[in-house]
This record gives C-alpha cells, structure tokens and sequence, in this order.
C-alpha cells in the first residue's frame, strides 16, 4: 500500500462531446503515479453534452456556449474542485469567462502544449490541427507565436473537407471517416514543413489513436491531462510515464487497434494515409 497523499481536487469540465471526456479522464488516470486506489486524483466530471456546440458560435451559426460553460464552472467549484481543466479546445475561447466563474486556477491547454513543445525541445514550423471555430478564435496561434513558433494552418479547403469532416465524422461515431479525413490532413501540414502537429481538437487523438511519444503528432488530450497531475499533485507525470513504457508495464490497451472505434494508441511514429491500415 503506498503513501496517501491529499491532492487538490480536479474539475474536468465536460460533454464537449462525451467519448473526448473519457479520453482525457482514462489519460489523468493513466498519468497519474499511483500504487493504490487511495493516490489517485480526486476528479469531478461534468458531462453534459447538451452545451452549445462552440464552432457554430464562434461562426455564427448557433448560441453561444458562454452561460452554460460558466454555470458548470461554478457548479464544478461548489462542488469541491480546486483546478479546473476544459476537455474541450474550441471552449477555451470562452476560458476568460470560465475563470471568473471558477474564481480558482483553470488550466488552459494551448499554454500547456506550448510548454510541451518547449520542453521537448521542438523547433520549426508547428502545424495545428483544430475545429474552424478554434482556429478562427486564434487562443492556439497566439500561444504558440508568443512561445516563438511559426503555425502553420491547413489549407481552407483541407480545413473544411478534412479537418471538420473528421471531427463531425468522430462525433457521430463514423471512426473510418474521422481516421481518413485527419491522416490526410496531418499529412498535408508535414509536407508542407511541419516539425509538429498539434491534435488541437479532443476528437482527433481518438481518430488517430495517438497517446505515446516519438511522433510528429502531439496529443493535446494528453497534455492536458499531464497538467492535471500536476496541478493536482506536483508530479512530473512524463518521467513516470517513461519509466511505465520502458519497463513494460504500460497500459496493454496501448497497443490496441479498433478499425470500427476509436484509437487506443499508436505505438509506432505518424504513417501516411496511404500506408495507414
């Protein structure tokens, strides 16, 4: 039995949609170094799909999502949570809002993939792969402009045919098509000289399966969820999940390939759609 600890309880503001949700909570878990149930991470989830979809706001095609997301914030805080991270990367176009109704700190994901890719040490160009509404809010360029990276965005023809159609395709569970549509969109940034290319909607690693390192591609479910842990505990999650692969002991559902569901993961560096199976 190892060592209780007394984390800060975590608020994981959801629904945005559902299978994205248990992506990123089944990675906290995942990332978190615990040897017993009791040094696990305190989390509140709140699912609720019902949210106004984000990207039609921000194109103005539907409600803005700004009340409801604040509400769950606040009912995330009355409810215990001291952090609070949004599974969801169009929302946080809304994260000025959300924090002034949490009233503690929110952890914002651009920030936390900057910060990967500066502690990885990338340079060159960073491609992003994200929702129109996201890439039109530009909370993703400025932070990676800010951290001295140059973005490059896929063409609008590739955004709207590719990148939104395997988001759609994701969301309505059609697996097959939201794989095809981003292989060939992260295909696309790489061959026009991409370094990186950051998964900046939380359907995409569920599309490509990507949850391990020594890639092109960056999870940004999975940076969020490395910032949960340490928001919640202080750990450096990327060493014990290091040390997990490299002993064996990693989650066997890693090496899981599903044609008819989502990724598990790819333990192999990023394919082109044409070698894809």
């Amino acid at each position: 039995m190892g060592q209780v600890l007394h984390p800060h309880t975590l608020g994981l503001l959801g629904g945005m949609g559902p299978a994205a949700t248990v992506d990123v909570l089944d990675k906290i878990v995942r990332a978190t170094p615990a040897t017993c149930d009791q040094e696990h991470i305190p989390i509140l989830v709140r699912c609720i799909p019902q949210i106004p979809d984000r990207s039609d706001a921000l194109l103005g095609r539907g409600p803005s999502p700004a009340d409801a997301l604040a509400r769950g914030a606040r009912e995330l805080r009355r409810s215990g949570a001291d952090v609070l991270a949004i599974a969801c990367n169009t929302a946080h176009h809304w994260y000025q809002a959300i924090h002034e109704a949490f009233g503690l700190p929110v952890i914002h994901i651009a920030e936390t993939v900057a910060q990967d890719l500066l502690e990885s040490g990338a340079s060159g160009s960073i491609g992003i792969m994200a929702t129109s509404g996201t890439i039109l809010s530009g909370f993703y360029q400025r932070s990676l402009e800010a951290a001295g990276y140059n973005v490059l965005l896929p063409s609008p023809a590739d955004q709207a045919g590719l990148v939104d159609h395997a988001v759609a395709c994701a969301k309505s569970g059609d697996w097959k098509g939201a794989r095809r549509g981003a292989h060939i969109a992260a295909d696309g940034l790489f061959r026009r000289g991409a370094a990186r290319v950051v998964l900046a909607c939380t359907e995409l690693p569920l599309a490509l399966g990507l949850s391990t390192p020594g890639h092109g591609l960056l999870d940004a479910n999975m940076a969020l969820a490395l910032a949960c842990v340490r928001a919640t505990r202080g750990d450096d999650a990327r060493t014990y999940l290091r040390a997990r692969r490299h002993d064996g002991t990693g989650d066997q559902r890693d090496n899981g390939k599903h044609d008819d569901g989502p990724e598990k993961a790819t333990p192999h560096p990023f394919r082109p759609p044409e070698e894809a199976t």
